[in-house]
């Protein structure tokens, strides 16, 4: 909200906040699939027609929140500061991602778990959730990444996606992001969804080792990135 709202302004604000803070709620103890304006309308003792003069369906509900899960991770991320050394930075930026979906799981779950059924996820929702690996680019554009050799369709596939993003990295360098930004989150999952239990639990020290190996891997070759992170080498 902002000073120059009229009094109907805020109150609307306020009421659309207090929405997706219900729906939230509602998140964490049904799941997605089975989010419900009109349940959500009941929790707020609002009548079931009111809710929808702010949002005219479930799925504008879900994108909603779809967003401001996109953009509160994209702003975690960017409010790492720089580092001289890229490695230092990489894992920063990593451990970021990592801090946020373990403090937010159910948004985590929302957009990076189980499509919601009967739910299409519209264009609204790509420039948020791009925040998040261009902050991965920004830290590979940092270094001096070498070319790789790549299938001629991967090839053109990445050639697009940096025409598209304006970055100065070479297409090997981008698909090693690209490869090492799927693996981030596939980690990351696999923490919040229990599929680490028995083995790599608690996965501190499983996700600092993958973080240096990933480093390592796109070239961000450094000998500080051990002892800064409080691992051995």
């Amino acid at each position: 909200m902002t000073a120059g709202q009229t009094a109907r302004e805020r109150a609307r604000a306020e009421l659309t906040g207090a929405i997706k803070d219900e729906a939230r709620r509602q998140l964490a103890v049904d799941g997605a699939h089975r989010l419900s304006l009109r349940a959500v309308a009941r929790a707020l003792g609002m009548a079931s027609s009111a809710i929808y003069r702010y949002f005219p369906s479930r799925d504008e509900l879900l994108t909603a929140l779809i967003i401001d899960a996109y953009d509160a991770l994209g702003e975690a991320v960017e409010a790492v500061e720089p580092a001289a050394d890229p490695a230092l930075w990489w894992h920063a930026v990593c451990t970021a991602v990592r801090d946020w979906a373990l403090a937010n799981r159910h948004e985590y779950a929302l957009i990076f778990g189980s499509p919601v059924p009967g739910y299409r996820a519209p264009h609204d929702t790509v420039a948020p959730a791009a925040r998040i690996p261009l902050a991965l680019v920004r830290v590979a554009e940092a270094a001096d990444l070498p070319d790789g050799e790549l299938p001629a369709e991967l090839r053109a596939q990445v050639e697009h996606l940096l025409g598209m993003t304006g970055s100065t990295l070479t297409p090997g360098a981008m698909a090693r992001v690209m490869i090492t930004w799927t693996q981030l989150f596939g980690m990351i999952g696999f923490e919040l969804f229990g599929q680490l239990v028995g083995s790599a639990d608690p996965a501190d020290a499983f996700f600092d080792h993958t973080v240096r190996e990933m480093a390592a891997f796109l070239g961000l070759r450094s000998p500080n990135v051990a002892h800064a992170i409080g691992s051995q080498p």
